[in-house]
């Protein structure tokens, strides 16, 4: 799919390689950063709180980032935020606005998985990550996947999750092997993926979109980009 042309730049705030997938099938060209925030020392109640409190602070996190990189450079010649290339052939984005400039939207997102009203984020290692996927095996768990939106040159911020119930059937031992061999599940909330050819058989019913299990639900991405260039 080739990019749609766009009003604003985007700044993906994420290192999820599901992420980048989705939102350049989305149509839009990105520049990614990382927050690098400890997510540990951030703890809520509620799941929901939970998501939007760490997706928000991974914003704070690369606003500051950014403010730093254009303090230290405010001798220079402001322009548009600009970003390596890839291997996409994603054109450049440069920090730093002029009043002129296209606004430049910044994409921040969290998840967790919810099983048996336990907040589930990346597991520590390979047995807690066969505890996760065995624990799925005939029952259901539910993923919250957040997204908040700053625009960079407003101040503009909005932000909200999406909810989805995966329910599986059985989910053989070495199926559970062959994930933990692989590594993938290692690196997600929860040890939860539904997309995985290994998984996909086992998958009995998702109620919501896989794109929100993968981390970045689409309909709310572009909801939210519409109010932050709109507001």
């Amino acid at each position: 799919m080739e990019p749609a042309e766009s009003p604003f730049r985007i700044i993906l705030g994420s290192s999820s390689i599901a992420r980048q997938k989705i939102l350049a099938e989305m149509g839009y060209e990105f520049k990614i950063m990382s927050a690098d925030i400890d997510e540990k020392a951030i703890r809520t109640e509620k799941p929901e709180d939970l998501v939007m409190a760490l997706a928000k602070a991974k914003a704070d996190a690369i606003v500051s980032k950014l403010q730093t990189s254009d303090d230290q450079e405010k001798d220079a010649k402001p322009s548009i935020l600009i970003a390596s290339d890839t291997a996409k052939g994603n054109p450049k984005l440069h920090i730093g606005e002029d009043k002129d400039a296209e606004p430049t939207l910044l994409i921040t997102c969290d998840q967790v998985v919810v099983y048996e009203g336990a907040i589930r984020e990346k597991p520590s290692g390979e047995e807690e990550a066969r505890q996760f996927i065995k624990s799925y095996s005939g029952k259901h768990a539910a993923t919250l996947s957040s997204v908040f939106v700053t625009n960079l040159k407003t101040g503009f911020t909005k932000g909200d999750y999406d909810k989805v119930e995966i329910h599986f059937h059985e989910i053989p031992d070495d199926v559970i092997d062959k994930l933990l061999e692989e590594g993938l599940v290692l690196r997600v909330a929860g040890a939860l993926i539904i997309e995985h050819p290994l998984i996909v058989p086992c998958v009995k019913d998702v109620k919501g979109t896989t794109d929100s299990v993968m981390g970045l639900p689409k309909a709310l991405t572009e909801k939210l980009l519409k109010e932050a260039i709109n507001a």
